[in-house]
């Protein structure tokens, strides 16, 4: 969308002539007179950004915003009101409706410039920050392709650990970010044999050795980038199967030595396992994973925090809950 062409709206002539000479040397603009002309523009054209005019006859610009703003298609358009209405209130209509901004008439050439830009800017931070997103669920995914989990297990897991984050301290920001990093902790087994993910019983000494690796490919792929998000999914990813007692791999850390983030995905990542059906298991009750939990502590899990989930215990069951429900609506 952001090298979609901007749409220029207004019922007169002149003050589109204004805006296509200050605009048309930076961008591809598209033209409208009126409020049917701009929505069928708008479904033709799909512009990164729009200005629009308010006093228009038949269709006003209130109207069309709000238009705009009721289809989920078109509703992050940003449009910026161009308009010499100047009162109090009816910038608070316009921002109401939908707006992210006002020009008055009569425009300056360089405030117009300036405005565009950065709301163009905008635009393309947020298209990026969905690229973003959206390369974290393929990894995600990815590391689950040929596994028989369908998949469902990362994205839950995610928000135990968040929940688990958050209680034990974490802020909502960093906490967000264990959430989305913790959905990568199994990519390193997109470079494990189908052979050995889909055994239907035990691994054998061989196939474990195999199976194990996967924490180091996971980690040599996503310790390739500097991003925060990818710095901690490298250090989750390398470390989800360490134990308190220094009796996991594949470096045998203990106690605090393993990463706060890697404690928490590790309660949650467990906890999931082992209430959910595997090729090798049925599913346990939650009875029985927790009474698991529990008696890992001081062993396989950090005591703390297995308390501080056994605490949340009630927000545990409702995230499962919630997902069971997810999984029923796709079937």
């Amino acid at each position: 969308m952001p090298n979609n062409p901007i749409l220029i709206v207004d019922d007169e002539p002149a003050n589109l002539a204004i805006l296509r000479e200050i605009l048309e040397p930076t961008y591809r603009l598209v033209f409208a007179r009126n409020g049917e002309e701009t929505l069928l523009a708008v479904a033709k054209h799909r512009p990164s950004l729009i200005l629009l005019d308010i006093q228009m006859p038949d269709m006003n610009g209130y109207q069309v915003c709000r238009a705009l703003k009721a289809d989920p298609v078109t509703e992050t358009i940003p449009v910026i009101f161009v308009t010499a209405l100047s009162d109090l209130g009816d910038e608070e209509q316009g921002f109401a409706v939908g707006c992210v901004d006002y020009l008055s008439k009569p425009v300056v050439p360089s405030l117009v410039r300036a405005r565009v830009k950065t709301h163009l800017s905008l635009v393309r931070a947020t298209q990026l920050e969905k690229s973003h997103r959206d390369a974290i669920y393929m990894l995600g995914e990815a590391g689950h392709y040929n596994d028989n989990d369908t998949g469902v297990h990362i994205w839950r897991m995610a928000a135990y650990a968040k929940a688990l984050a958050l209680n034990v301290g974490w802020t909502c920001a960093d906490a967000e970010l264990l959430e989305f990093a913790a959905t990568m902790h199994d990519t390193g087994k997109i470079g494990v044999p189908d052979a050995v993910l889909s055994k239907p019983g035990a691994l054998d000494e061989d196939e474990w050795r195999i199976m194990r690796r996967h924490c180091q490919i996971g980690y040599d792929i996503l310790s390739k980038s500097d991003a925060p998000i990818f710095k901690l999914a490298a250090e989750v990813a390398l470390s989800h199967h360490e134990k308190w007692d220094g009796t996991g791999y594949p470096n045998g850390l203990a106690n605090l030595n393993i990463p706060e983030s890697v404690r928490i995905v590790g309660v949650a990542d467990v906890f999931d396992a082992l209430t959910m059906r595997r090729p090798y298991k049925e599913a346990w009750s939650v009875d029985k994973a927790v009474a698991t939990i529990r008696e890992g502590a001081g062993q396989h899990f950090d005591p703390a925090m297995v308390t501080c989930f056994l605490d949340i215990q009630p927000q545990i069951l409702q995230i499962k809950a919630d997902w069971e429900i997810r999984e029923l609506a796709k079937t």
